[in-house]
Formats: structure tokens, C-alpha cells, sequence
């Protein structure tokens, strides 16, 4: 029976994540969606107004009232979630308004490259080769996206408006999660509540200004009840259980193995794009690919320098105490 836990941790691991992935992959064509009802801020305030306690009741329940304080760094915390939340977010659904979930799926495929090669420029940790061609096929994959398989296009700066703020977006959440590691010894669930807590009050901030201002339109109780069932998925699934999820995958699984499932994104927005009968070019559908295939080569190359550096490690340690 013992021997059975740890392949059904690693089973329920992997559901957690194509949970996580596929949920994230909702939320572009949901929020997008959602747009004829509420401004892209206001709908972000909400969202993240309703999740954040969500985050703060899960984390008093597993980890005890005390886990709620910040220990006198609510300043870092602030600011990292205030990048992560707000800035993804509000860039992301901002961006939204100008472009296809599909194509920003695509942009938030690129995380992980992305990761390395910000670490690249702050902690000049250089990314292997696998990784740099890696980063430069997907590359190639977001031209032929963006492009429709015309790159003069992109050279005059055609619809690319709303890519670039999701990109940017995405930018954010990459330095957000790096940010994690100066929270040393606190959980992923800490982490994430708390700093999703001070975000979102940079969010109600920015939306309550803006309504005030009469720059973003105050949604009435029609938008609301209009709005209920997209915001209880983009709340209750893309926000609290995906994350969730995502974090519990993770440490079952592994980083190197799970960030894979980040494809699920882009496959669950074209699937729905499909399903809605929006006709997708040759170069689009080969651009995603080129993406998705990119994320699946790096990791690849990952898992197999692990398990080399395993074998190398066992092979030191039978040699500096041979078996007697």
C-alpha cells in the first residue's frame, strides 16, 4: 500500500496542474467576454477583491491565525504583490481589449522563458543552450502569432498594441514570483495570500480613483448580475483553486516537470477559439506550436541534466564509500 503514495501523490499532482493550466486558459476568453459589462479594471477590483480573502481564510485555516502577519516586511510584500496582481492583471485584461485570447495565451505560454532570461540580466545566471534556442524558437513562434504568418506587418507596428501589454503584464508576474525567494521559509500559500491581500488593495485603489475621476464607467446592478456567473469562474477557478492548485502540483511534481502544464493556456484558448467558431491561419496554429514545443524542449533538456547530475552524484558517493 506505502509503495503505491507516492505514484498517486504524483497522479494527483498532475491533475492539479491540468487543472491549473486549463482554468488559466478559460480566463482570457471569460474575461474577455465580460468586457460589455465591466471595464477591465473595475472587473480586476472585483476579482481580486473577492479572491484575496478567499487566499486569507485558506491560509488562517492551514497554517493558523499567526501565519497572517506580515513580520514587518508589508512594504516588500506590497510592492511584489502589487507587481504581481495588479500589474498582470490590469496590464493583461487591459491589453485583452486590443488582441485575441488566443494570442495572449501565447504570451503568457512564454513565462518560464521568460524566467531565465531575467534571471540572465539580475542575477546573471546565463540560461544553457537548451534554453537559449529554446527561447529563440518560441520567439519565432510569437512572430508568426502576432504576424498571421506576415512579418512586414509587425514592422509598422500593426495590432500589436494589446500583445505587448500582456507580454508586459506577464513580465510583471515572472518578477513577482522570483520575488519569492526572499520570503525564504515562508509557504507558497504565505506567500501568495498575503501578498495577493496588499495587491489587491492596490487595485481597489486604482479602480476607486479612477471611477471617481469618472475615467472608468461604475458598473450598475444589470452588469453585475450579467457579469456573476464569468466573475465566479475567473474568481472561485482562475484565481483561488488554480493557484492553489498550481502550487500543490508543483511541489508534487516538480518545477522542471510542471511548468510543462503552463501549455495548457494556450491549447485551452485555441480549443475554446475553435469551439466559437473563430478560424484559425496556418500560421497562427504552427506559431503555437512553435511555442508550445519550445517550453516542452527546455524542459526536456532540463529533466535530462537532473537526472544526469543524480547519476554523477551517486556515482561520487559509491566511490567515496564503496558498499562493504
Amino acid at each position: 500500500m506505502a509503495s503505491n503514495s507516492p505514484q498517486r501523490a504524483r497522479l494527483q499532482g498532475l491533475l492539479m496542474l491540468c487543472l491549473a493550466g486549463t482554468a488559466w486558459g478559460g480566463m482570457l476568453p471569460v474575461g474577455k467576454s465580460l468586457f460589455g459589462h465591466l471595464d477591465p479594471i473595475v472587473l480586476t477590483a472585483l476579482r481580486y477583491g473577492l479572491a484575496a480573502p478567499l487566499f486569507l481564510a485558506a491560509l488562517a485555516w492551514r497554517e493558523g491565525r499567526a501565519a497572517l502577519s506580515l513580520q514587518g516586511r508589508g512594504l516588500r510584500l506590497w510592492l511584489l504583490g502589487t507587481l504581481g496582481f495588479a500589474g498582470f492583471n490590469l496590464l493583461g485584461f487591459e491589453g485583452l481589449r486590443h488582441t485575441q485570447p488566443e494570442q495572449a495565451s501565447v504570451m503568457v505560454a512564454l513565462m518560464p522563458l521568460m524566467t531565465a532570461l531575467v534571471q540572465w540580466a539580475w542575477r546573471g545566471q546565463r540560461p544553457a543552450r537548451a534554453t537559449l534556442a529554446s527561447i529563440l524558437l518560441a520567439l519565432a513562434g510569437v512572430l508568426l502569432v502576432l504576424s498571421g504568418g506576415h512579418l512586414g506587418q509587425l514592422l509598422h507596428g500593426g495590432g500589436t498594441q494589446g500583445d505587448a501589454m500582456v507580454l508586459a503584464g506577464a513580465l510583471c508576474w515572472v518578477a513577482y514570483t522570483l520575488g519569492a525567494k526572499s520570503f525564504a521559509g515562508w509557504s507558497p500559500l504565505r506567500y501568495t495570500a498575503l501578498s495577493c491581500g496588499l495587491g489587491a488593495l492596490s487595485i481597489a485603489a486604482i479602480a476607486l480613483a479612477g471611477m471617481a475621476g469618472g475615467h472608468l464607467r461604475v458598473p450598475d446592478a444589470q452588469d453585475l448580475r450579467a457579469s456573476a456567473w464569468g466573475m465566479a469562474y475567473l474568481v472561485l477557478l482562475a484565481a483561488f483553486v488554480a493557484v492553489l492548485g498550481w502550487n500543490a502540483g508543483i511541489a508534487r511534481i516538480g518545477p522542471t516537470a510542471g511548468v510543462l502544464f503552463i501549455n495548457l493556456v494556450p491549447v485551452t484558448a485555441f480549443a475554446i477559439g475553435a469551439l466559437q467558431g473563430y478560424h484559425f491561419g496556418a500560421a497562427e496554429v504552427l506559431g503555437a506550436l512553435l511555442v508550445t514545443g519550445a517550453l516542452v524542449l527546455d524542459s526536456s533538456f532540463a529533466l535530462l541534466a537532473a537526472r544526469a547530475a543524480r547519476r554523477r552524484a551517486r556515482g561520487a558517493s559509491g566511490a567515496a564509500c564503496p558498499a562493504v
